[in-house]
């Protein structure tokens, strides 16, 4: 009887009740809910939502969708498009194989004949175990799929390097895991070419509970948007403001693969980009950035593509190469833009980030707050695999650690090893060009302070640190460390905070220098590096004193150009004392 109420209040309102339905998928009779509005027409959307573990289609419609403001039927009917709920075998998905990825694609296929689906304007989602299912379908069905959601379901893959830039909307609470989902996001942000700094709505829709998290536009105008829900558990938000229905609604329908305004991208620099001078005040250089794009226009032509630092216009390019130079840029974070227009006067945009900064202090592990995932700025070997930041998704091998212990030395730390155990075989450095960072170092006197201790080194492996030129690997200067703390190999290990070491050197000419950490010369040999910080305690005048004879002296050190000390300058040539330069005959 209440079934029956239901269908003729459903269709009262001008839909048609939700249906239940099968098909067959490699040789299994799969099920699957099913809400089709009245008058529905062709070529309309379709949206596929995936239940969380142990539960159903049934209940994912019936008691996530629903509140006594609205229903998911009422979303369908108002923009007419089709909304699936499919069942998982023994209420669980496949989230890693491609069991569930062609159930999807199936029903696809089925909605495409019976309906006539917009194959451009197909769209998936899921609830916990289905978001995952949602995350795993992204590598795989990108080609398929116009944008994806997911709901209170970690990301369980990465970004594949052939995947095309994909929308993505994620819902969490605050009170369910909520820790996790930013660097889940974050190689996705990344993959997508969004700047890494998200513009943010608080008190979305009027509802103090909500805060919206935007990262993008990215390449080809997709964005990465987290919306936050303050003290929400492990549930759909069915608040009248928020309503999850809508919100999936409205995100997803900004979006098809079809589109007919420009395919913007900027490919290069890499967003989240950071150049650092360290000089005397006013006195900061930064290097030139090269900005390339590429641009097409599925249903005409490019007429301009136009290159932007923040809304101060740089060059316009009406021809390929797409690409302009900025130059003279100041300390600040730059947004830099690519906009392209078409013959239609369409447009579409693709940002990147890139940070210029001059630092007095600089902390090196700013970025260590990440399992499993190497910084910016900063590249690893361990004499087989170079890794480079930013990066994540690491099982094994060099990458952050985070520890857990009930007492413990600090929170995280950049793991890095030498497995052939050859001397400089297994290093961590911050400046090299593939990690996305520049380290300008103008003459002074700088000190590195750090904490060191071992991963797996039961009878310890000595350190050393170093600073040296970003091109030649020549060593301007080091300091060896032998740790006294082996954390045993167990991230939930208890171990106590490493002694803070300090070490000064001296740059006595302006370049680029790179921070590396060597671990020891010997097979599977280790370091845990962490609370690392960069201080410019004093900068050296510049100038060249006029020749003279230079004798050695024991209590003021001589270098030479490369910053190497030397006791006894007999060769000529221009060698630094007492902070000038002066040139030996």
């Amino acid at each position: 009887m209440k079934k029956t109420i239901l269908s003729i209040l459903l269709l009262a309102a001008g839909l048609m009740p939700a249906q239940a339905d099968n098909i067959t998928v490699g040789g299994t009779s799969r099920s699957y809910n099913i809400i089709v509005p009245k008058n529905l027409g062709q070529n309309r959307p379709l949206l596929i939502f995936c239940h969380g573990y142990n539960q159903d289609a049934g209940w994912m419609q019936n008691s996530e969708f629903k509140n006594d403001n609205v229903s998911m039927e009422a979303v369908c009917d108002t923009a007419k498009f089709v909304c699936v709920f499919p069942n998982g075998i023994d209420r669980a998905w496949d989230t890693g194989g491609d069991r569930d990825i062609n159930f999807i694609k199936a029903i696809i296929e089925r909605m495409v004949t019976q309906h006539k689906i917009d194959r451009n304007r197909i769209y998936l989602g899921g609830f916990s175990m289905g978001g995952m299912l949602t995350y795993n379908a992204i590598n795989k069905m990108a080609d398929q799929i116009a944008a994806f959601v997911s709901c209170s379901g970690p990301s369980v893959v990465t970004p594949s390097s052939k995947t095309r830039p994909v929308p993505i909307l994620h819902i969490q609470g605050t009170a369910d895991n909520f820790g996790g989902v930013q660097p889940a996001l974050n190689p996705w942000i990344k993959h997508n070419g969004c700047p890494t700094t998200d513009r943010v709505i608080n008190s979305y829709n009027g509802f103090s509970g909500a805060k919206l998290h935007i990262w993008g536009p990215g390449n080809d105008g997709v964005e990465v948007r987290l919306l936050e829900l303050k003290d929400k558990g492990h549930w759909i938000c069915k608040e009248k403001q928020v309503y999850t229905g809508k919100e999936i609604w409205n995100f997803c329908s900004r979006y098809s693969l079809n589109k007919t305004t420009p395919n913007v991208r900027i490919t290069s620099p890499a967003t989240g980009g950071k150049h650092i001078s360290f000089a005397p005040k006013g006195e900061a250089v930064f290097p030139d950035i090269t900005i390339t794009a590429t641009a097409d226009d599925p249903n005409g032509t490019v007429e301009k593509v136009e290159f932007y630092d923040g809304s101060t216009l740089i060059a316009t390019c009406t021809e390929k190469p797409y690409k302009a130079t900025l130059t003279g840029a100041k300390a600040a974070k730059h947004t830099l833009k690519a906009v392209a227009t078409d013959n239609d006067g369409e447009t579409s945009t693709a940002t990147v980030e890139v940070t210029m900064q001059a630092p007095t202090t600089l902390t090196l592990s700013t970025d260590f707050k990440e399992a499993n995932a190497l910084p910016a700025g900063w590249t690893t070997y361990d004499s087989s695999e170079r890794r480079t930041g930013y990066s994540s998704g690491y099982s094994s091998g060099c990458r952050v650690l985070q520890f857990t212990g009930s007492s413990k030395g600090f929170n995280y730390g950049l793991y890095f090893r030498n497995i052939n155990g050859k001397a400089h075989q297994g290093w961590a450095k911050y400046g090299l060009s593939d990690g996305g960072t520049t380290l300008s170092l103008a003459p002074g006197h700088y000190v590195l302070k750090y904490r060191i201790c071992n991963w797996n080194m039961a009878d310890f492996g000595q350190v050393e640190v170093a600073v040296e030129r970003r091109t030649g690997n020549t060593t301007i200067a080091s300091q060896t460390y032998m740790p006294d703390i082996n954390i045993g190999n167990v991230a939930s290990n208890n171990f106590k905070a490493p002694a803070q070491q300090t070490f000064e050197f001296d740059i006595a000419e302006q370049g680029d220098y790179v921070v590396a950490v060597y671990s020891a010369a010997s097979e599977w040999s280790d370091c845990i590096v962490g609370q690392l910080s960069l201080t410019a305690n004093s900068y050296l005048a510049t100038g060249i004193n006029p020749p003279f004879t230079l004798y050695p002296s024991p209590f003021t050190p001589t270098y030479d150009l490369q910053g190497r000390r030397v006791d006894s300058p007999h060769k000529a040539g221009v060698y630094i004392k007492d902070g000038k330069k002066v040139l030996v005959k």
